[in-house]
């Protein structure tokens, strides 16, 4: 078989882990690099101004979370005072609608002292009278058959005068005692019932304004849930950033240092580049092979990879178990089954084959749609789950069917075979 060496330099090698800006850097010269370092730092750049506002909002948030607290222990403290009046006013209500009940007893005794009355003076009227007759005090008083039975009689028909309007007196003072009772106790309970209905009314508003605050706090956390997940993805973005930032200072001080030339064994019957060695080393057979993965390839490998370090921190450019990022934990449980892929969420997304979500497998990268396009990502491991390095949770196993991560899952799903 025919074989023929090609020289290339160092540079004609040097590589990216991720596919931020399309195909990889084999092909760029100097110039490229520069500007592509120069796009990574303005949008590092926007990315810090970005996390610097969210800041300032949680913090603004914060702020109103602790005075609106203060107004919930106010209205607490209200609505404890309120009720404290409450309670008064129903033992006022208790003991005034016991002193209605004894009233009520005195009432029925004086309105049996007054039918006696009426019945005295009902004897007394028939006794001025005859047997079938009608006779007035007058003829009573005409009827004496001398001066002094006149004077007797006058002085009797006065008697029994007086004492008749001493019980009718007696009678009208009575009753009047009995209606100012009556009022009394009942303008107390009018009262005593206004102000409880008053009370009732305040506690409900009370309670009403209580709702609306615990309504504004549920919604200030959720502004803060939300602006602390920002802050996670711009975290983890400007991370990713920071490492391809990394890589490219690299690439840019190896394409600016002496560049060695090495010679490359070409298989002239299909073009592939099957060796490469120093051209002052090794021009025979002894030529190295290239570099071949170690671990077995096993996709069960990357998925179980990460479980013995369950609440490991996460780290901005993480890609060890000392502490790894999101993309940075992927590559890392990849590499332990021998697959090599880029370690950056961008270079991710666009690795291996994308497939449905109906058709997904243990193994699958799965995308989120934070901050941008699939700014997140995790390994699925099945039923409905992902293992992923999260900011608020460290390396850890989160539910994609239900609550944050569900809404930032739009069906993006890559295959590594």
């Amino acid at each position: 078989m025919k074989k023929t060496l090609v020289m290339v330099t160092t540079v004609a090698v040097v590589g990216f882990g991720s596919a931020l800006f399309g195909t990889t850097a084999h092909a760029d010269n100097l110039e490229n690099l520069q500007q592509k370092q120069t796009q990574i730092q303005n949008e590092r750049s926007d990315i810090k101004s970005n996390l610097s506002e969210a800041e300032g909002k949680i913090a603004d948030i914060l702020v109103d979370l602790e005075e609106l607290n203060q107004e919930i222990e106010k209205v607490d403290k209200a609505l404890e005072e309120n009720q404290k009046m409450m309670d008064k006013t129903e033992n006022e209500i208790t003991d005034t609608q016991s002193e209605v009940d004894s009233l009520e007893e005195e009432i029925v005794k004086l309105e049996e002292a007054i039918e006696k009355r009426y019945d005295i003076l009902k004897e007394r009227i028939v006794s001025y009278q005859k047997s079938g007759g009608n006779v007035s005090y007058l003829e009573v008083i005409f009827g004496s058959k001398s001066f002094g039975d006149l004077i007797s009689r006058v002085a009797a028909v006065n008697k029994i005068t007086e004492s008749d309007q001493a019980l009718m007196d007696q009678q009208e003072e009575d009753k009047k005692q009995v209606e100012e009772k009556q009022n009394k106790v009942i303008d107390k309970l009018d009262e005593l019932k206004e102000m409880k209905t008053e009370l009732e009314g305040m506690q409900a508003t009370i309670k009403e304004q209580k709702k609306q605050n615990e309504d504004k706090k549920e919604t200030l956390k959720s502004k803060e849930k939300d602006l602390l997940a920002m802050k996670e993805e711009l975290q983890m973005e400007d991370s990713n950033l920071a490492s391809l930032e990394a890589e490219v200072s690299q690439s840019i001080a190896a394409a600016t240092a002496p560049a060695p030339a090495t010679s490359v064994e070409e298989d002239s019957s299909n073009g592939n580049l099957t060796t490469l060695s120093k051209k002052e080393n090794n021009k025979s057979n002894s030529a190295s092979k290239p570099a071949v993965s170690t671990g077995s390839g096993n996709i069960s490998t990357a998925i179980n990879a990460g479980y013995q370090y369950l609440g490991v921190p996460y780290v901005w450019a993480g890609r060890t178990p000392s502490g790894f990022d999101c993309s940075g934990f992927v590559s890392w449980a990849f590499s332990q089954a021998g697959i090599s892929i880029p370690s950056s969420t961008s270079g991710l997304s666009g690795t291996g084959s994308k497939v449905s979500y109906s058709n997904i497998q243990p193994g699958d990268l799965v995308f989120f749609n934070t901050y941008k396009t699939n700014g997140h990502v995790g390994i699925y491991v099945g039923g409905g789950k992902f293992i992923g390095s999260q900011n608020s949770t460290g390396l850890a196993v989160a539910d994609m069917t239900s609550g944050y991560w569900k809404g930032k899952f739009a069906g993006h799903v890559r295959r590594v075979r």
